[in-house]
């Protein structure tokens, strides 16, 4: 079995445009949902990021809606973040200094 290192960097490099293009598609896309009959709505893209919050006036009192939308997206990206980190690091520790840095879009 004869294997040419010259088409393992062609395909790794395939790979890697494909999963390039892969994650641009991944932010197009939307999700919403939502609990309490709508009171409550979260909105995601593909890459799991937190794109907004929408709290009804009714679940809590009016003058503190935007306040508290604004903390529950800081306090949903600072855990991403941390997931994010903890992620590539078990990636690097598993690709055993392959130069391998964990999934695209992760960093």
């Amino acid at each position: 079995m004869n294997i040419n290192p010259f088409d393992l960097l062609k395909n790794a490099q395939k790979l890697q445009e494909q999963m390039g293009s892969f994650q641009e598609k991944l932010g197009g896309i939307r999700a919403t949902g939502s609990s309490g009959g709508g009171m409550v709505e979260v909105e995601l893209n593909g890459r799991l990021e937190f794109l907004a919050i929408r709290i009804s006036p009714e679940a809590v009192d009016p003058r503190e809606v935007e306040m508290l939308q604004d903390l529950i997206v800081a306090a949903f990206t600072a855990a991403m973040e941390k997931t994010k980190e903890a992620i590539n690091a078990e990636m690097g520790a598993l690709a055993g200094g392959m130069g391998i840095s964990g999934f695209p879009g992760l960093s």
